[in-house]
């Protein structure tokens, strides 16, 4: 159990955020691939990778790989993998799926043949004809792509975006692990300000502090391998403890929001007072033309509106219009918006430093990277991260 095949999933533009967070957690054999990175661990892994990950999706188990251009092969390579050794007799194995350029392309009856494969597997080893699936959860996921199927078990449960802290959300929220990487691909650094302008429900703002204190996202959460025999309560015990020894909060922060919408503002420090920075947070009520964030050589970072997110492209556009313009009065500030407008540069006036491709849920974003000048003091300049 020492060499298992573990897969962070990623969301598409993150795979190599994703790969520098395993690196930094001490992983050094990842390897690439789109929508996620692979890298082996034990048991123990687990429970850290699912602690620690900001920006993955969730932690899986590599079950299996196998050619599959039928539902033979489909069904005797799902049936060849030694399922019983992870699922107990009570076990609950709900079965999800997906196809990709394949020729298996009916995703439910795929579902069905996987089923059915690991219900004869365990019928063999506990003897038995029927299973109550009344105990802890094992979400079996096959994936097919190029006609190979990919068989995982999914150690995480409800998403790693689910920290725990954000009960009540806004109109239009960004996840938890979009922010993460939005501030892991900036500059910022936790003695350097921070200002989100369109914090919404604060989400930033708390990420921000959270890495700005090394706190581990999933300290606030359970997973479902929690509950799963195989890992001893132990190795979860240690890997809590080893996250509580790691957070660093002596350090001071400036970290502020603010939000035109009063009823995002109550959101936001309903999240912030759950996350424990209702002290090291400032929210405000206030217009982006408004906006003076204290301090020098800080970093706005920020997810402004927009018209097929909120429904009023006027709007949109003026935020824009008005983030380009306070730009223009904060000299030793450095940008980084999350847009899928054509024109922000067009309010910036000028072309961003540096532009990334990602994707805000379904919709495709640009990521505007505008870099001012860095600290006197700062010797690290971190604008060739990926």
């Amino acid at each position: 159990m020492e060499n298992l095949q573990l897969i962070a999933t990623a969301p598409m533009g993150l795979e190599a955020v994703v790969a520098r967070e395993l690196k930094e957690l001490g992983y050094t054999d990842t390897k690439v691939e789109n929508g996620r990175v692979t890298f082996t661990g034990g048991l123990a892994d687990i429970c850290r990778a699912n602690l620690w990950l900001r920006t993955s999706d969730r932690v899986l188990i590599k079950m299996g790989e196998f050619p599959a251009t039928t539902f033979d092969e489909l069904f005797e390579g799902t049936k060849a993998i030694d399922w019983p050794e992870w699922i107990p007799g009570d076990g609950e194995f709900p079965v999800e799926g997906r196809s990709h350029k394949s020729q298996l392309t009916s995703v439910p009856a795929c579902q069905s043949i996987v089923k059915k494969a690991v219900v004869e597997k365990m019928k063999s080893t506990y003897g038995t004809e029927w299973f109550p699936e009344d105990g802890p959860r094992y979400v079996i996921e096959v994936w097919l792509r190029d006609d190979v199927a990919l068989l995982t078990l999914d150690t995480t449960g409800p998403g790693l975006h689910k920290r725990g802290y954000r009960k009540l959300v806004t109109e239009a929220p960004l996840k938890e692990t979009m922010a993460a990487a939005m501030i892991l691909l900036s500059r910022w650094r936790p003695e350097r300000p921070l200002y989100d302008p369109f914090c919404g429900s604060g989400t930033i703002p708390i990420e921000a502090a959270m890495i700005g204190w090394n706190i581990a996202p999933g300290l606030r959460r359970t997973f479902n391998s929690e509950e799963w025999p195989l890992i001893p309560a132990e190795l979860w015990d240690s890997a809590r403890e080893e996250a509580f020894d790691s957070v660093k909060d002596d350090i001071p922060l400036s970290i502020a929001g603010s939000d035109i919408d009063p009823s995002a503002i109550e959101v936001a420090e309903a999240a912030v007072k759950k996350a424990g920075f209702a002290r090291d947070i400032k929210l405000s009520v206030l217009p982006v033309a408004k906006v003076k964030p204290e301090g020098d050589y800080g970093c706005i970072i920020t997810n402004p509106p927009y018209g097929s997110r909120l429904g009023d492209e006027t709007e949109a556009e003026k935020a824009l219009r008005q983030l380009g313009y306070a730009a223009l009065f904060l000299p030793t500030w450095s940008f980084f918006a999350l847009s899928p407008s054509k024109s922000l540069e067009h309010y910036f006036g000028r072309s961003a430093d540096k532009k990334r491709k990602l994707f805000n849920g379904r919709i495709e974003c640009a990521y505007y990277q505008y870099f001012g000048p860095l600290p006197p003091f700062h010797t690290d300049d971190t604008s060739s991260k990926p």
